[in-house]
């Protein structure tokens, strides 16, 4: 049996599914997105506990990014090699030792008494992260056939929206009751349903005659990754000219040049770089990096907007970025979003997608300042350019790359997708702290110590001015960035797609089957 064939009959001694995919295929697509919940979940409750945090653990803003991006980064690292096993070793154990590691990974966190223990602490829950986002995308692509797939990929994606909608919620009443370090272990109870159910319902899949682990290239890509976030949320505190940030941006950029290196000349790369090559997967990963880059950077200020400066608290503020992801949910557990890419193709709803949340993002920065009305408009239009863009790109991604690496595939998607969150992040944080030290003189590293520091009530007042500022800018760069990002990708995707069409084989076709060409 050659590799490819066993890759589409799952790969192991359980039967070949019948036609029109798994006969349970839609209990197992429900459990393995409770199991992508878990993860969701921590990363939408710790946003709304960003100034609890800041309060209780005398948290920096550096500090409050790096305990979001330590997570981000981590998993990004690993994600590509987690899904290379799980294609070699088999999806369900890889989904259950996810589970399992990123549970005991909430415990410490919850129990951590400062922001190194959380930090790392955090670090340690993104290996069971990657485990768990690479495992529950490759079982959906092999249990479900093509006329189903974009459907069951646009639910998939639905339950991230739904991550952002519960998280905050539950954060905010977990806060008004318990101490911060309750987000996290809320995170358990989860993690045993959802373990519970994988090892009872989810089948077997494997490829045995899987690529073999990349870890030198894991090690050169996380390093990497983390040298030019260093560098780029240190920039403003320490200068972006200082040797701290040329030095750690240094040794980003030259660990990522050889990680590129490495996986050009080993025959098992855990990232063909001849996918890039094609037009269609390179329009899908310009697109899914803009999307995540939106939503995380976007959350990471929305949160600090609705309780720094417009009062609302820890609830508060979780109840009024729910409109984002109810908007998402409603529109694809309607399939609105799955009808709307089969009438008008891939392209253009990229392209509609990401000018949604483009605008949405914009409409933010410039009726959301003083009210939460104008900041609603903003949400409700995000959320529809999320829906439109997140499943046409996730599909696109999955598309473009051998059935058989089923699980390298999600690897990159999701790779995509928290490398994303972690510059957005990084960079609109960045923009947030360089805006608001340019506006006013002081030394604080928050805004919350920046205000109990102030001498008089017109110089808090000039302080929080200058936050909203600064909130303002970062929000407008975002959706610049995605605009013009999203308009590229759907150029990409649609030359592809043209190409296609006309019988040509486009650059870096890829084989039909795992091995290396």
């Amino acid at each position: 049996m050659t590799a490819t064939t066993a890759e589409n009959t799952g790969g192991n001694t359980q039967q070949p599914a019948p036609a029109g995919g798994h006969p349970q295929r839609w209990i197992i697509l429900g459990v393995i997105c409770l199991a992508q919940l878990t993860v969701l979940l921590d990363n939408t409750v710790l946003n709304v506990a960003i100034p609890s945090l800041t309060r209780e653990l005398h948290a920096s803003t550096s500090d409050i990014q790096w305990v979001i991006s330590a997570y981000s980064l981590v998993q990004s690292g690993l994600l590509l090699t987690a899904g290379s096993t799980a294609d070699r070793y088999g999806r369900k154990k890889m989904l259950a030792a996810g589970l399992v590691l990123f549970g005991v990974g909430s415990l410490v966190a919850g129990l951590a008494d400062s922001t190194a223990q959380l930090i790392a602490a955090r670090a340690g829950m993104g290996v069971g992260g990657a485990l768990l986002m690479t495992t529950t995308l490759a079982v959906v692509v092999q249990i479900f056939d093509d006329t189903e797939r974009v459907k069951a990929i646009g639910l998939w994606a639905t339950v991230n929206s739904l991550g952002f909608a519960v998280g905050p919620l539950l954060g905010g009443v977990m806060l008004d009751h318990f101490w911060w370090g309750a987000i996290f272990l809320i995170n358990i109870p989860v993690a045993v349903i959802g373990l519970i159910a994988v090892l009872t319902l989810v089948p077997e899949s494997k490829n045995p005659q899987g690529d073999r682990p990349d870890l030198l290239g894991a090690v050169l890509s996380t390093i990497g990754m983390t040298g030019v976030v260093y560098a780029i949320i240190n920039g403003p505190d320490q200068g972006w000219t200082s040797g701290t940030t040329l030095t750690s941006a240094a040794i980003g950029i030259v660990f990522l040049a050889a990680f590129v290196g490495w996986e050009l000349r080993i025959p098992y790369p855990m990232l063909d770089m001849h996918f890039f090559r094609n037009q269609k997967f390179t329009g899908a990963v310009a697109g899914a990096i803009l999307v995540a880059f939106g939503m995380g950077g976007s959350l990471f200020l929305l949160t600090q907007h609705l309780q720094f400066v417009l009062g609302y608290g820890p609830l508060e503020a979780g109840l009024r970025t729910a409109p984002l992801a109810l908007t998402i949910v409603a529109l694809n557990l309607t399939g609105v979003g799955a009808k709307f890419l089969a009438k008008v193709g891939t392209p253009v709803t990229i392209a509609a997608g990401m000018s949604c949340l483009a605008a949405g993002l914009a409409a933010i920065a410039v009726l959301g300042g003083d009210s939460y009305g104008g900041m609603l408009a903003g949400l409700v239009v995000m959320g529809v350019g999320i829906a439109f863009a997140m499943p046409a790109m996730a599909n696109a991604i999955m598309s473009a790359i051998p059935p058989a690496k089923a699980g390298v595939g999600a690897g990159v998607n999701g790779t995509l997708a928290e490398f994303g969150n972690g510059l957005g992040v990084a960079v609109l944080g960045a923009v947030l702290n360089a805006r608001f030290a340019a506006l006013v003189a002081v030394s604080a590293a928050s805004l919350p110590a920046a205000l109990a520091a102030a001498d008089s009530a017109g110089e808090k007042a000039r302080i929080a001015d200058a936050f909203s500022s600064g909130l303002e800018t970062s929000q407008l760069v975002g959706a610049v960035a995605v605009l013009v990002g999203g308009l590229l990708a759907a150029a990409l995707l649609r030359r592809a797609e043209r190409a296609e069409s006309a019988g040509a084989t486009a650059p870096g076709a890829f084989p039909t089957s795992p091995e290396q060409p």
